[in-house]
């Protein structure tokens, strides 16, 4: 079971009258589910509220969502007009992502460009690599290098060209390299906490209203590997 964090507040990392962002824990669910548990939709809500002591329910609009399991930056919009306008640019490619990921195999290069067309699985909650002219596969493309390593683990930084469906995860196990604990596609055990290995490190975009420059960085879980990753990774 995933471990859960119900009395701990948002981690926020940014926030102003238009967009506020969280470094997710592994734990914490974007948006409502099956599961019943509060999303970070739902606490920032709250943390909104009582903040700025606003009476009845605040705004608040999901740009992106990350799966359960990954840790990292989400976005989040306060206003309508920025909603609309992350939504766009999402839609463009204009919020660049970089992922970090720890895999135990060593990736076949260095640095490379992977394109995959990738079949999503509804039911199963997974994607799969398919042939470029399977019906619904879509084109997906991400670049990698490895930027540090330990005695038995790489650290994989990873720039997303697409946004598809567990793509990450699905492509780096289709070059032999599953993340670490990500049972799911591939990895030999789970983590203790059930996380994966996957961390949404640093987002930047211009801001939808203010025209700025935005550049957020995240620290990864505090634990043992991440933490050791962190003190040796320029």
């Amino acid at each position: 079971m995933m471990q859960k964090h119900p009395s701990l507040p948002p981690d926020v990392i940014f926030e102003d009258n238009h967009i506020i962002a969280v470094n997710k824990r592994p734990s914490e669910i974007v948006q409502g589910d099956k599961t019943g548990d509060l999303p970070l939709s739902e606490l920032l809500k709250i943390y909104i509220a009582k903040k700025y002591n606003k009476p009845g329910e605040a705004f608040l609009g999901v740009v992106h969502r990350i799966d359960r399991p990954v840790s990292g930056i989400v976005i989040f919009a306060r206003t309508s007009k920025a909603l609309s306008r992350l939504n766009e640019m999402l839609r463009d490619h204009l919020i660049k992502k970089t992922y970090w990921a720890i895999v135990k195999e060593k990736p076949p290069k260095d640095s490379d460009r992977l394109v995959h067309f990738i079949l999503r699985k509804e039911k199963e909650n997974k994607s799969y690599i398919a042939h470029e002219n399977a019906k619904d596969a879509l084109r997906s493309e991400l670049s990698y290098k490895v930027i540090s390593s330990s005695e038995r683990y790489y650290l994989l930084e990873v720039e997303l060209h697409t946004g598809r469906h567990h793509q990450i995860r699905a492509q780096l196990a289709a070059i032999g390299c599953p993340i670490k604990g990500d049972l799911k596609y591939g990895y030999s055990r789970s983590n203790p906490d059930a996380s994966i290995c996957l961390h949404a490190r640093r987002v930047s975009f211009i801001h939808p209203v203010k025209k700025e420059e935005v550049v957020l960085t995240a620290q990864p879980p505090d634990d043992k590997l991440w933490n050791f990753f962190v003190a040796n990774t320029l």
